[in-house]
């Protein structure tokens, strides 16, 4: 059918028809790097690996271009508050530059820790001030700016398409996301919304990045920096633009106002938002609603680090993620932590037993596993030479990333993929690796990890958290049905059930999966 995307701007699914045949180029906002990323954070980055992983897939060539923030940013979208920046130099005892730089590379080991790959294109807004400058000249060329108090503003009134991507009249749209009942005042604004392009009087005394401008000597507002980065690497029209929800209101809203009152012309054809991640006590407190948004702002928030310290493997972050629609809300709870955990790793534990069956021991099907696929970019969604049943899954598979990127139901199609004992052991292993070029699990490794322990021959739950008491359960129901004690039998059974967990008597004995 071709990929489908919701585009924020009207709120529709829309065919994906790019500027350029064959070609995607796709801008996504990066981090103030004034702090650690928190798990809410990342939670965008995995979505825009998911995209350009998909657009792989797909067989479309792309370009990802990303933008690093270490320009001070307020902490209010809307020109208010303090700097981020500034205010994490003056607490560590460092310069601006060296917290951008440590918290840069705390972004990246994050991707690699979560099997995200790196952008195209990473750009720094300090190594892009004149373009910045540029773009702002021909923003004031174009009449949509005015000076007052020292800063050069947009004026809004001026651009008659303000506001169409949040879908507010200019009159309803409040400066600050999630304050839409509050106008931050700042006399020096003929308008609450219009926004600072230059700053060149500062709130902040001493000022650490300043650069020369037609305007005075100062900096750059938050705004203009995606502006004039996206267009300095994809062009002046681009086919995609994402962000967190959050973004919508303002700085998105703000991007396009400048972007095209500079051009005159669109600028973006899709933007795709994801949702947050929101955190709950428990399931039952997520169902009734019982949760608080993550933010650095209030302190409530969790690194990638405060997981692998609760025992968690970043993977199975990603895999909780990918559970979740992008557009869709999602609960973090140490409960649904703890069934990722184990899904993903029953997930492994079947490729390996895929890996063993297709290679005919451990060492064969570890060396099978770690031979990789046999396709290039585009061919990942090939059909040829795989079976009909395995043409099938694939094509769901594919079907559900056209579907703008539904990865839950992506996800599903690969676990019906490992469970289906009618493929061969190499066609499942074929797929496992086309479908997990999207999803980003390393489940090849990490099978060919497990197969790599003594005990992974002898116990196909080796690194099952679980493992131990659930072969004492089993033992204990084949004691049981023995004594033919079959109420004590019945009894374990269903207690294993309820945990997911299904036996199968077989000649050789009994044996447990997880559903």
């Amino acid at each position: 059918m071709g990929l489908r995307l919701f585009n924020t701007m009207g709120r529709t699914m829309q065919d994906f028809t790019p500027i350029t045949p064959g070609f995607a180029g796709f801008y996504g906002c990066g981090p103030t790097v004034y702090n650690y990323a928190h798990i809410g954070n990342l939670r965008a980055y995995v979505f825009l690996d998911t995209l350009d992983r998909t657009l792989t897939f797909l067989g479309y060539d792309k370009k990802h271009v990303m933008n690093i923030t270490d320009i001070g940013h307020l902490t209010g979208d809307a020109d208010d508050g303090e700097d981020k920046m500034l205010r994490t130099a003056k607490e560590r005892h460092a310069s601006v530059l060296e917290v951008a730089q440590f918290y840069t590379d705390a972004f990246f080991k994050d991707f690699e820790r979560l099997n995200i790959i790196r952008p195209d294109v990473v750009c720094r807004a300090t190594d892009h001030v004149q373009e910045m400058i540029d773009l702002i000249k021909r923003i004031e060329a174009n009449g949509h700016t005015y000076m007052a108090g020292g800063n050069l503003y947009y004026d809004v009134s001026t651009y008659s398409h303000y506001g169409d991507l949040a879908q507010l009249n200019l009159d309803e749209l409040r400066a600050g996301a999630g304050k839409r009942d509050v106008v931050v005042v700042d006399s020096n604004k003929r308008n609450p919304h219009d926004f600072v392009l230059w700053f060149t009087k500062s709130k902040f005394e001493n000022q650490v990045l300043t650069w020369d401008s037609p305007w005075g000597r100062g900096y750059p507002g938050w705004h203009i920096e995606c502006s004039a980065m996206s267009m300095k690497y994809l062009g002046e029209h681009f086919d995609i633009h994402t962000g967190g929800i959050d973004h919508i209101p303002i700085h998105h809203t703000n991007e396009i106002a400048q972007s095209e009152g500079a051009t005159g012309k669109k600028w973006v054809n899709y933007w795709l938002h994801n949702e947050f991640l929101v955190i709950a006590k428990d399931k039952k407190a997520a169902e009734a609603g019982e949760t608080d948004k993550m933010s650095k702002s209030s302190g409530n928030f969790l690194t990638l680090s405060s997981l692998i310290d609760k025992g968690y493997d970043p993977l199975d972050y990603r895999f909780f993620l990918l559970g979740a629609h992008y557009r869709k809300q999602v609960y973090f709870s140490w409960e649904a932590m703890d069934g990722a955990k184990n899904a993903r790793q029953a997930l492994v534990q079947r490729v390996a037993k895929l890996a063993q069956a297709a290679g005919g021991s451990s060492s064969a099907g570890k060396e099978a596993l770690l031979q990789g696929g046999s396709y290039k970019k585009g061919d990942a969604a090939n059909p040829e030479a795989l079976s009909e049943k395995a043409r099938a899954y694939l094509a769901e598979f594919r079907a559900a990333l056209e579907n703008d990127l539904s990865t839950p139901v992506a996800l599903s199609q690969l676990q019906k993929t490992v469970k289906d004992g009618s493929l061969s052991g190499g066609e499942a292993l074929e797929l496992v690796r086309r479908m997990d070029s999207v999803l980003g699990l390393r489940l090849a490794e990490s099978a060919a990890e497990l197969l790599s322990t003594p005990a992974a021959a002898a116990d196909p739950h080796a690194g099952d958290p679980e493992a131990a008491e659930i072969n004492a359960l089993v033992a204990e129901r084949t004691a049981a049905k023995k004594a033919k004690d079959f109420a004590r039998s019945d009894a374990i059974r269903d207690q294993l059930a309820a945990k997911g967990i299904v036996i199968t008597d077989t000649p050789q004995g009994p044996v447990w999966e997880r559903k």
